[in-house]
């Protein structure tokens, strides 16, 4: 079977590095669905305003080498511990295909760029394709008091960021509103940093929404440096 995109993703990453591990974690993130010329028109689309939630279907198109192999190190434990790929969520698949659940802000449903859907919560990088988008049901999605393995016994530790004002100002002046700042905070609260590296001297760059983000993280207090 081949399969071809539906739309593309845009998204305030322009890299890998930063991303949100799994969607919903950050939710005031904001992204776009914008549709491939083919299907640029709202009657795809009848109906949707109806839903909060969607499913994005998706390629990890920024992972150019292979997956090999059928044992992946998630970091939720701490990128030390095996399990199996279809037993995690890592980007290195056999197909490379993503799963995401993210919220419906609005539906744009004229532009120049035909419908477009803006959603909050996503763990997309910015031009992702996509190749299907489905609604989320509650009484077939949602499953109160399921299990979630090696997830429930291994709790995410977010760490406190510390922005100095001189910081704060900047970001001000290169377009970002007090809440995109927000939302940079929380993508940096999840720990952006590869789990097996620790140290507190290393500075780490991001690139977000046009802007490189330099930060240390010493303990479990992260500082944004100034840009």
């Amino acid at each position: 079977m081949t399969i071809a995109p539906v739309a593309v993703f845009h998204s305030p990453f322009s890299s890998k590095f930063g991303i949100p591990k799994q969607s919903g974690v950050v939710e005031m993130l904001k992204g776009e669905i914008v549709f491939l010329p083919a299907y640029r028109n709202p009657d795809a689309l009848r109906g949707l305003e109806a839903f909060d939630y969607l499913w994005l279907i998706w390629d990890f198109n920024a992972n150019r080498h292979h997956a090999g192999s059928l044992m992946v190190r998630p970091p939720r434990l701490g990128g030390n511990k095996k399990v199996g790929v279809f037993a995690s969520r890592s980007p290195f698949r056999p197909n490379g295909l993503g799963l995401s659940s993210v919220k419906i802000e609005m539906i744009e449903w004229a532009s120049n760029r035909g419908p477009v859907i803006h959603v909050l919560g996503a763990d997309l990088m910015n031009g992702t394709p996509i190749y299907d988008i489905k609604p989320y049901v509650t009484y077939t999605d949602a499953h109160v008091n399921a299990r979630s393995g090696f997830v429930d016994t291994n709790q995410w530790q977010r760490l406190q960021v510390v922005m100095s004002d001189e910081v704060h100002a900047f970001l001000l002046s290169r377009g970002f509103d007090e809440e995109r700042i927000a939302a940079l905070k929380q993508v940096l609260e999840q720990d952006p940093r590869p789990p097996y590296q620790d140290n507190p001297d290393k500075i780490y760059g991001m690139p977000f929404m046009g802007a490189d983000i330099h930060f240390r993280v010493k303990g479990d207090v992260l500082t944004v440096l100034a840009l």
